[in-house]
């Protein structure tokens, strides 16, 4: 042992180690946070993304219904079809809409789903929107979110 003005110099690594007791643990619980944050957000973007997928889908489908619905209207019977667009009667458009969101049970897939349909011309454009409840809440986030979609359809003819 060697000692100068009675202090060891064997002991110093000892006391440092003990000094530095519990860094490790320390490190390894800030990492398990950033890891848990990160996968509740990977899992609620998840969410999200397969909602809007959905309700993407969805919207086509009805703006391409409704856009048939609104097109087929008596004038096409009566004064024959147009070349280029046809005219889409809006009141048509809408309750077709209306119709094939019940047909396919939306409403009971997507609670709290709301259309909004408008005409243009020979365009349907149609805009969803639906509540998401999301999987994993991070601490000071939204518990819930509202995803959007929207799908659009023209009637024309080739002439």
């Amino acid at each position: 042992m060697n000692s100068v003005s009675g202090v060891s110099t064997v002991g110093e690594p000892r006391a440092r180690r003990k000094d530095d007791a519990g860094q490790t643990t320390v490190l390894v619980v800030g990492f398990l946070v950033v890891l848990l944050g990160a996968v509740a957000i990977v899992t609620d973007a998840s969410a999200a993304y397969l909602q809007r997928s959905g309700l993407s889908t969805l919207a086509d489908g009805a703006a391409l219904y409704g856009a048939d619905a609104g097109a087929a209207g008596t004038s096409l019977y009566t004064e024959g079809v147009p070349e280029g667009a046809l005219p889409v009667d809006a009141d048509a458009a809408r309750a077709g809409v209306a119709s094939y969101l019940d047909q396919v049970g939306a409403t009971s897939e997507y609670p709290g789903l709301s259309a909004e349909v408008s005409v243009s011309g020979d365009t349907v454009l149609v805009r969803l929107r639906a509540p998401l409840d999301l999987p994993l809440t991070v601490p000071g986030g939204p518990g819930e979110a509202t995803v959007a979609a929207e799908g659009s359809a023209s009637t024309t003819t080739d002439g």
